[in-house]
């Protein structure tokens, strides 16, 4: 009796053995077609309508200048005039270097005048830049030996009878052999700090019309100073004179100046828009 109890419960043994091995591969199916449950986590639950905003990398003081005057430049609206975009940045990182020198006046005012144009186009410019209007957009001559109609030739020396370029601020008003006059102070050393001594002032001619360009081709030309149109030079001197910047742009490579100083450029502007 007690020999086939023990086979008995062998036989028992073999047969739960083959059910467990017929059963492994249906459990293991179970295992591998069920996900791994994944860590909890805290998460804020957003709230309708809501968004999930990243922090903004902080915005850079040269990032702020660069926008600024861009800005600027739009709302004066001076692009389709055909003042490029170089040029205006130069005069108005020139202008705030001497704002902070405190070398001008009250009045905002930017006179802009890009020697790169040909005398036929309308390349000088007086900018409010308070008002963020231009108040003037008119023809003006070149110096007689500065070129035809392109100057592609400059000069500070005494009796060239060419243009200065750099920065400049007017002075006050005179009568003299062109009429009604302003002086000009140049303040780029080596450019056009002879200004002065040579006469280089803002006056009206009979040969900066429109006129004259249909006759020629081209202005006429001056001893070396920004001669201006007759019907609006008196208009124009009145709006710019007494310590307002003026900024005479060419093709010239070589040109430098210590007020193209960016950093202090934005921080004049940055910190008077702050």
């Amino acid at each position: 009796m007690e020999n086939q109890s023990v086979v008995r419960r062998q036989r028992l043994k073999r047969r739960a053995r083959r059910a467990l091995r017929r059963m492994l591969p249906f459990v293991a199916s179970l295992f591998l077609a069920t996900p791994l449950a994944s860590p909890v986590t805290k998460s804020r639950a957003a709230t309708p309508g809501s968004e999930v905003r990243m922090p903004s990398a902080p915005v850079t003081p040269i990032a702020q200048f660069d926008q600024r005057m861009h800005d600027l430049y739009r709302d004066l609206q001076v692009e389709q005039q055909g003042l490029r975009y170089e040029v205006f940045e130069k005069a108005m990182t020139g202008y705030l270097n001497l704002e902070q020198a405190g070398k001008l006046g009250e009045k905002q005012l930017l006179t802009v005048v890009d020697f790169s144009l040909p005398s036929t186009e309308k390349r000088l410019w007086v900018l409010d830049i308070a008002a963020k209007q231009v108040k003037f957009h008119t023809l003006v001559a070149h110096g007689h030996n500065s070129g035809e109609n392109m100057a592609t030739n400059f000069s500070n020396e005494n009796e060239s009878n060419m243009s200065s370029l750099g920065f400049y601020v007017t002075q006050g008003e005179y009568v003299g052999k062109h009429g009604r006059s302003l002086k000009l102070a140049g303040l780029d050393e080596g450019y056009n700090t002879n200004a002065q001594m040579r006469s280089v002032v803002m006056h009206g001619a009979d040969y900066v019309s429109e006129d004259f360009i249909r006759q020629y081709g081209r202005l006429g030309r001056s001893l070396g100073c920004p001669a201006l149109p007759m019907d609006q030079k008196d208009a124009i001197i009145e709006t710019v004179g007494g310590n307002t910047c003026l900024f005479l742009n060419g093709p010239d490579a070589t040109y430098s100046s210590k007020y193209l100083n960016q950093d202090v450029a934005m921080n004049t502007l940055i910190g008077s828009n702050s």
